[in-house]
């Protein structure tokens, strides 16, 4: 399965505050942002299960700087779309939702807005919404996945 993350508030702090992974000195000389606690145990879970994990972000942040953001927390994320290439790619499409995982074959996508899941509803695609007081996240998305793959 294709599975993309939000970054904003689902796995970079900021509305929503959340604790956060170790970060040592080169995060913050480079300018790599926090990342919450557990991100990285749950891609390499996601990872050991053959699942393709990426980021699916409206923020305009690089493609580079993202992919160092997790690399240097020791992932290597398999893809990236950013603001830039979502307006591009639904520039000839006659929908305008914030975020649109078909398009980037993306099977599921897990983010914090409830926007998005009701964008999810409306055309079709499926989502995980984060609960803003959300403790245990990430056993929390591989049950939901597991229930996914289970009902496939």
């Amino acid at each position: 399965m294709r599975i993309s993350f939000d970054l904003d508030d689902t796995i970079i702090p900021g509305r929503i505050v959340f604790e956060t992974e170790s970060q040592f000195i080169i995060h913050a000389l480079l300018g790599l942002e926090k990342i919450r606690k557990d991100t990285i145990k749950l891609f390499r879970e996601l990872k050991n299960r053959n699942h393709q994990i990426g980021i699916y972000t409206t923020s305009f942040r690089s493609k580079r700087k993202i992919k160092l953001t997790f690399l240097f927390h020791g992932f290597w994320v398999d893809f990236v779309i950013n603001q830039q290439q979502h307006s591009r790619e639904l520039r000839h499409k006659d929908i305008k939702p914030s975020k649109y995982p078909p398009l980037f074959h993306i099977d599921l996508h897990i983010d914090d807005s409830r926007g998005v899941g009701l964008e999810a509803e409306k055309y079709n695609f499926q989502t995980i919404i984060l609960g803003e007081r959300e403790t245990d996240w990430a056993n929390n998305i591989l049950y939901q996945i597991d229930n996914l793959s289970r009902n496939k």
